[in-house]
Protein backbone atom coordinates (compact mmCIF):
# COMPACT_ATOMS: atom_id res chain seq x y z
CA UNK A 1 0.00 0.00 0.00
CA UNK A 2 1.91 3.47 -1.27
CA UNK A 3 1.37 6.39 1.34
CA UNK A 4 0.40 9.23 -0.47
CA UNK A 5 3.33 11.69 0.49
CA UNK A 6 3.14 15.28 -0.77
CA UNK A 7 6.36 16.05 -3.23
CA UNK A 8 8.98 18.53 -2.03
CA UNK A 9 7.89 21.06 -4.45
CA UNK A 10 4.23 21.04 -4.05
CA UNK A 11 4.99 21.67 -0.16
CA UNK A 12 7.28 24.88 -1.41
CA UNK A 13 4.37 26.04 -3.31
CA UNK A 14 2.08 25.83 -0.28
CA UNK A 15 4.28 27.21 2.09
CA UNK A 16 5.28 29.85 -0.61
CA UNK A 17 1.46 30.53 -1.03
CA UNK A 18 0.99 30.88 2.65
CA UNK A 19 3.78 33.24 3.43
CA UNK A 20 2.29 35.67 -0.06
CA UNK A 21 -1.24 35.60 1.98
CA UNK A 22 0.14 36.51 5.15
CA UNK A 23 2.75 39.28 4.06
CA UNK A 24 -0.99 40.78 1.90
CA UNK A 25 -2.74 40.77 4.91
CA UNK A 26 -0.10 42.16 6.89
CA UNK A 27 0.13 45.27 4.63
CA UNK A 28 -3.67 45.79 3.92
CA UNK A 29 -5.94 47.80 5.83
CA UNK A 30 -8.97 46.07 7.50
CA UNK A 31 -10.97 49.39 7.18
CA UNK A 32 -11.95 50.71 3.64
CA UNK A 33 -12.47 54.42 4.56
CA UNK A 34 -13.46 55.22 1.32
CA UNK A 35 -16.35 52.96 1.46
CA UNK A 36 -17.11 53.82 5.31
CA UNK A 37 -16.76 57.49 3.68
CA UNK A 38 -19.45 57.10 0.99
CA UNK A 39 -21.82 55.75 3.23
CA UNK A 40 -21.45 57.83 6.03
CA UNK A 41 -22.39 60.66 3.73
CA UNK A 42 -25.20 58.90 2.17
CA UNK A 43 -26.87 58.18 5.18
CA UNK A 44 -26.17 61.91 6.31
CA UNK A 45 -27.91 63.10 3.44
CA UNK A 46 -30.60 60.87 3.81
CA UNK A 47 -31.05 61.80 7.56
CA UNK A 48 -31.73 65.39 6.27
CA UNK A 49 -33.87 64.81 3.79
CA UNK A 50 -36.11 62.86 6.20
CA UNK A 51 -35.58 65.36 8.58
CA UNK A 52 -36.93 67.96 6.31
CA UNK A 53 -39.99 65.75 5.26
CA UNK A 54 -40.82 64.84 8.45
CA UNK A 55 -41.31 68.60 9.75
CA UNK A 56 -42.86 69.47 6.85
CA UNK A 57 -45.46 66.34 7.56
CA UNK A 58 -45.57 67.78 11.24
CA UNK A 59 -46.06 71.22 10.31
CA UNK A 60 -49.27 70.65 8.03
CA UNK A 61 -50.74 68.63 10.46
CA UNK A 62 -51.06 71.19 13.44
CA UNK A 63 -53.37 74.09 13.37
CA UNK A 64 -53.45 77.14 15.65
CA UNK A 65 -57.07 76.60 15.64
CA UNK A 66 -59.00 74.77 18.48
CA UNK A 67 -60.16 71.38 17.41
CA UNK A 68 -58.21 71.33 14.44
CA UNK A 69 -55.09 69.19 13.67
CA UNK A 70 -53.83 66.35 14.99
CA UNK A 71 -53.31 66.16 18.97
CA UNK A 72 -50.17 66.98 20.74
CA UNK A 73 -50.08 63.40 21.58
CA UNK A 74 -50.67 62.69 18.08
CA UNK A 75 -47.38 64.50 16.93
CA UNK A 76 -45.49 63.46 19.51
CA UNK A 77 -45.80 59.61 19.01
CA UNK A 78 -45.67 60.63 15.10
CA UNK A 79 -42.35 62.37 15.89
CA UNK A 80 -41.20 58.89 17.61
CA UNK A 81 -42.48 57.00 14.98
CA UNK A 82 -40.36 59.12 12.29
CA UNK A 83 -37.88 59.05 13.88
CA UNK A 84 -37.17 55.64 14.86
CA UNK A 85 -38.13 54.79 10.67
CA UNK A 86 -35.39 57.90 9.79
CA UNK A 87 -32.48 55.82 11.15
CA UNK A 88 -33.48 53.08 9.76
CA UNK A 89 -33.96 54.28 6.53
CA UNK A 90 -30.98 56.20 6.58
CA UNK A 91 -28.30 53.81 8.57
CA UNK A 92 -29.26 50.82 6.59
CA UNK A 93 -28.83 52.42 2.95
CA UNK A 94 -25.29 53.96 4.67
CA UNK A 95 -24.31 50.53 6.18
CA UNK A 96 -25.46 49.21 2.77
CA UNK A 97 -23.56 51.32 0.43
CA UNK A 98 -20.09 50.52 3.16
CA UNK A 99 -20.28 47.22 3.01
CA UNK A 100 -20.81 46.80 -0.36
CA UNK A 101 -18.50 49.57 -1.95
CA UNK A 102 -15.40 48.01 0.13
CA UNK A 103 -12.44 46.61 -1.51
CA UNK A 104 -12.39 42.72 -1.52
CA UNK A 105 -10.38 40.75 1.01
CA UNK A 106 -8.69 37.65 -0.25
CA UNK A 107 -7.65 34.73 1.89
CA UNK A 108 -9.69 36.03 4.84
CA UNK A 109 -11.52 33.54 7.16
CA UNK A 110 -15.56 34.10 6.63
CA UNK A 111 -16.07 35.18 10.40
CA UNK A 112 -13.49 37.79 10.02
CA UNK A 113 -15.13 39.54 6.81
CA UNK A 114 -18.26 39.38 8.92
CA UNK A 115 -16.68 41.09 11.24
CA UNK A 116 -15.08 43.09 9.03
CA UNK A 117 -18.42 43.98 7.41
CA UNK A 118 -19.63 45.41 10.71
CA UNK A 119 -17.49 47.26 12.04
CA UNK A 120 -17.64 49.17 8.24
CA UNK A 121 -21.81 49.40 9.01
CA UNK A 122 -21.20 50.66 12.52
CA UNK A 123 -18.44 52.89 11.61
CA UNK A 124 -20.66 54.49 8.74
CA UNK A 125 -23.45 55.27 10.90
CA UNK A 126 -20.87 57.05 13.31
CA UNK A 127 -18.98 58.75 11.07
CA UNK A 128 -22.76 60.04 9.45
CA UNK A 129 -24.03 60.94 12.75
CA UNK A 130 -21.21 62.97 13.78
CA UNK A 131 -21.41 64.81 10.16
CA UNK A 132 -25.14 65.22 10.57
CA UNK A 133 -24.84 66.68 14.15
CA UNK A 134 -21.97 69.10 13.34
CA UNK A 135 -24.58 70.33 10.34
CA UNK A 136 -27.17 70.56 12.78
CA UNK A 137 -25.18 72.62 15.89
CA UNK A 138 -23.61 74.53 12.83
CA UNK A 139 -27.47 75.73 11.67
CA UNK A 140 -28.71 76.47 15.11
CA UNK A 141 -25.61 78.28 16.05
CA UNK A 142 -26.11 80.52 12.64
CA UNK A 143 -29.76 80.98 13.31
CA UNK A 144 -29.22 81.91 17.40
CA UNK A 145 -26.63 84.77 15.88
CA UNK A 146 -28.67 86.19 13.46
CA UNK A 147 -31.51 86.25 15.72
CA UNK A 148 -29.54 88.09 18.35
CA UNK A 149 -27.85 90.72 15.70
CA UNK A 150 -31.49 91.41 14.10
CA UNK A 151 -32.56 92.00 17.94
CA UNK A 152 -29.71 93.88 19.04
CA UNK A 153 -28.80 95.85 15.71
CA UNK A 154 -30.94 98.59 15.88
CA UNK A 155 -31.06 98.46 20.17
CA UNK A 156 -28.83 100.69 22.50
CA UNK A 157 -26.07 99.53 24.48
CA UNK A 158 -28.44 100.01 27.54
CA UNK A 159 -30.38 96.74 26.36
CA UNK A 160 -27.39 94.85 25.75
CA UNK A 161 -25.87 95.50 28.80
CA UNK A 162 -29.42 95.23 30.43
CA UNK A 163 -29.46 91.27 29.26
CA UNK A 164 -26.11 91.14 30.20
CA UNK A 165 -27.55 91.58 33.61
CA UNK A 166 -30.00 88.95 33.17
CA UNK A 167 -27.49 86.63 32.43
CA UNK A 168 -25.26 87.18 35.23
CA UNK A 169 -25.45 84.41 37.67
CA UNK A 170 -24.65 86.72 40.67
CA UNK A 171 -27.95 89.11 40.05
CA UNK A 172 -30.08 87.54 42.54
CA UNK A 173 -27.62 88.42 45.40
CA UNK A 174 -26.72 91.99 44.18
CA UNK A 175 -30.30 92.24 44.19
CA UNK A 176 -30.51 91.35 47.65
CA UNK A 177 -27.78 93.69 48.66
CA UNK A 178 -30.50 96.61 47.13
CA UNK A 179 -33.77 95.88 48.68
CA UNK A 180 -35.65 98.22 50.21
CA UNK A 181 -38.94 97.94 52.08
CA UNK A 182 -40.03 101.44 50.77
CA UNK A 183 -38.78 100.80 47.16
CA UNK A 184 -41.62 101.10 44.94
CA UNK A 185 -42.17 99.38 41.65
CA UNK A 186 -40.85 101.67 38.27
CA UNK A 187 -43.51 103.27 35.89
CA UNK A 188 -42.59 99.91 33.35
CA UNK A 189 -41.73 97.52 35.93
CA UNK A 190 -39.14 95.76 33.40
CA UNK A 191 -36.30 95.98 36.30
CA UNK A 192 -39.01 94.78 39.00
CA UNK A 193 -39.91 91.57 36.29
CA UNK A 194 -36.15 90.86 36.39
CA UNK A 195 -35.85 91.12 39.62
CA UNK A 196 -38.46 88.77 40.58
CA UNK A 197 -37.84 86.54 37.99
CA UNK A 198 -34.20 85.97 39.39
CA UNK A 199 -35.53 85.02 42.58
CA UNK A 200 -37.91 82.41 41.66
CA UNK A 201 -35.25 81.13 39.46
CA UNK A 202 -33.01 80.82 42.43
CA UNK A 203 -35.78 79.52 44.52
CA UNK A 204 -36.46 76.80 42.03
CA UNK A 205 -32.62 75.54 42.36
CA UNK A 206 -33.50 75.18 45.78
CA UNK A 207 -36.78 73.79 45.60
CA UNK A 208 -38.65 76.05 47.58
CA UNK A 209 -38.86 79.88 47.84
CA UNK A 210 -37.31 81.23 50.98
CA UNK A 211 -39.42 83.29 53.44
CA UNK A 212 -38.02 86.44 53.59
CA UNK A 213 -38.08 86.29 49.25
CA UNK A 214 -41.43 85.53 49.55
CA UNK A 215 -42.30 88.24 52.12
CA UNK A 216 -40.59 90.68 49.01
CA UNK A 217 -41.94 89.50 46.34
CA UNK A 218 -44.88 89.92 47.77
CA UNK A 219 -45.14 93.29 49.05
CA UNK A 220 -43.48 94.24 45.42
CA UNK A 221 -46.89 92.58 44.00
CA UNK A 222 -49.22 94.19 46.88
CA UNK A 223 -47.72 97.47 45.61
CA UNK A 224 -48.52 97.12 41.81
CA UNK A 225 -51.68 95.18 42.19
CA UNK A 226 -53.42 97.08 45.46
CA UNK A 227 -53.60 93.67 46.96
CA UNK A 228 -53.68 92.69 50.45
CA UNK A 229 -49.81 91.18 51.58
CA UNK A 230 -51.55 88.22 52.53
CA UNK A 231 -53.49 87.65 49.15
CA UNK A 232 -50.07 88.59 47.02
CA UNK A 233 -48.55 86.05 48.96
CA UNK A 234 -50.60 83.54 48.31
CA UNK A 235 -50.50 84.85 45.01
CA UNK A 236 -46.97 84.03 44.87
CA UNK A 237 -46.93 80.95 46.46
CA UNK A 238 -49.65 79.57 43.87
CA UNK A 239 -47.27 81.12 41.25
CA UNK A 240 -43.90 79.26 42.28
CA UNK A 241 -46.05 76.20 42.39
CA UNK A 242 -47.07 76.56 38.97
CA UNK A 243 -43.45 76.94 37.96
CA UNK A 244 -42.44 74.34 39.51
CA UNK A 245 -44.96 72.45 38.17
CA UNK A 246 -44.19 73.34 34.69
CA UNK A 247 -40.36 72.91 35.12
CA UNK A 248 -41.12 69.41 36.33
CA UNK A 249 -43.17 68.67 32.83
CA UNK A 250 -40.75 70.03 30.86
CA UNK A 251 -38.27 67.94 33.02
CA UNK A 252 -40.21 64.41 32.12
CA UNK A 253 -40.22 65.32 28.60
CA UNK A 254 -36.92 66.26 27.94
CA UNK A 255 -36.23 62.69 29.48
CA UNK A 256 -38.70 60.90 27.73
CA UNK A 257 -37.24 62.91 24.57
CA UNK A 258 -33.70 61.28 25.29
CA UNK A 259 -34.30 58.14 25.87
CA UNK A 260 -36.46 57.91 22.69
CA UNK A 261 -33.78 59.78 20.65
CA UNK A 262 -31.73 57.22 22.42
CA UNK A 263 -33.44 54.24 21.16
CA UNK A 264 -33.73 55.49 17.56
CA UNK A 265 -29.88 56.29 17.58
CA UNK A 266 -29.05 52.78 19.12
CA UNK A 267 -32.01 51.14 16.40
CA UNK A 268 -29.82 52.74 13.81
CA UNK A 269 -26.44 51.74 14.72
CA UNK A 270 -27.91 47.84 14.49
CA UNK A 271 -29.41 48.59 11.06
CA UNK A 272 -26.63 49.95 9.43
CA UNK A 273 -24.23 47.31 11.12
CA UNK A 274 -26.84 44.50 9.88
CA UNK A 275 -26.89 46.00 6.37
CA UNK A 276 -23.03 46.33 5.89
CA UNK A 277 -23.14 42.17 6.50
CA UNK A 278 -25.59 41.74 3.27
CA UNK A 279 -23.48 44.28 1.41
CA UNK A 280 -20.75 42.42 1.77
CA UNK A 281 -21.83 39.02 1.33
CA UNK A 282 -23.34 40.53 -2.35
CA UNK A 283 -20.03 42.15 -3.05
CA UNK A 284 -18.18 39.17 -2.51
CA UNK A 285 -20.72 36.98 -4.45
CA UNK A 286 -20.39 38.75 -7.45
CA UNK A 287 -20.03 36.64 -10.64
CA UNK A 288 -17.45 37.57 -13.23
CA UNK A 289 -18.88 36.84 -16.64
Amino acid sequence: MENSIPSPSAVNRQAALADTSVTTEAYSSGVSWAAVTAGAFVSAALSLILLALGAGLGLSSVSPWSNVGASASSIGTATIIWLIAMQIISSATGGYLAGRLRTKWASIHTDEVYFRDTAHGFLAWAVGLVVMAAFLTSSATYMVGAAAAAAGGSGSATGVQAEGRELDSNGYFVDALFRSDSAKPDSNGTSVRSEIGRILAQSLRGGSIPAADKSYVAHLVAARTELSQTDAEKRVSDAFTAIQQAADTARKMTAHALLWIFTALLTGAFFASFAATLGGKQRDHVVMV
